[in-house]
């Protein structure tokens, strides 16, 4: 014996089918808090390493003592956007990257973590260029200060050169990279990927409304609307 107002023969309520009651809603959150701080920690460290690598672009990288053709020696600063000028444009890619990643799908999430992982390797070989050779990466800025032009040339000026720890952290900074793309190729499945239930259609319907179709026929062939709302007078 089924009490007042209870759904007939055990079936859910049309009313409250498909709702999502505040227990299902903190479940939810629960599930994704993990993955939503992993999402927020993913993106805030990939923005603030490009920041740094277009931070060490714009820093001085190497001093060097050259002859003057004319006569006397001089200091050259030669800047990070000379020995690296390739930086910028890769510390503007990882900013867009990590702006897209907000919004990309986990199979997206997976190909910019491997642009990523591209993005960090073109940083250290760019980087290391510049350490491995400081006479070649400034080469231009000699040229330009002493009008002498031609690898062998520039090099017979060079007397001694020193460099900051600034070509050393873009090349930290790339690694990092490197291995922020890894981590979230690896990771990205357990980003959350927004709740569908929040989105589900709800339809209220009146529970006092013939569900069964031979007394919804029968209240059509008395004249009555069987989709009419309660109070209509169709």
């Amino acid at each position: 014996m089924s009490s007042e107002g209870a759904p007939a023969d055990g079936l859910p309520d049309p009313a409250t089918a498909g709702s999502e009651t505040p227990t299902d809603r903190d479940a939810d959150r629960a599930a994704t808090r993990p993955g939503r701080r992993l999402r927020l920690y993913s993106i805030l460290i990939g923005l603030a390493l490009s920041g740094v690598v277009f931070l060490a672009y714009s820093q001085t990288w190497f001093s060097l003592d050259v002859s003057s053709p004319q006569g006397g020696d001089s200091t050259v600063t030669v800047a990070g956007s000379a020995a690296g000028a390739a930086l910028s444009a890769l510390a503007l890619a990882g900013l867009a990257l990590f702006c897209a990643i907000t919004i990309a799908g986990r199979v997206f999430r997976v190909i910019l973590g491997a642009l990523e992982v591209v993005l960090g390797g073109c940083v250290v070989l760019a980087a290391g260029l510049g350490i491995g050779d400081p006479v070649k990466a400034s080469e231009t800025s000699i040229t330009n200060v002493t009008g002498v032009s031609g690898t062998a040339s520039v090099r017979a000026l060079v007397q001694s050169h020193s460099m900051t720890a600034w070509p050393i952290v873009a090349v930290a900074a790339g690694v990092a990279m490197a291995v922020l793309g890894v981590a979230v190729v690896v990771t990205s499945r357990r980003w959350p990927t927004g709740s569908q239930r929040r989105y589900q259609a709800i339809r209220v319907v009146d529970a006092a409304a013939p569900t069964d179709p031979v007394v919804a026929w029968d209240t059509l062939s008395t004249g009555a609307d069987p989709t009419a709302e309660p109070g209509d007078n169709r």
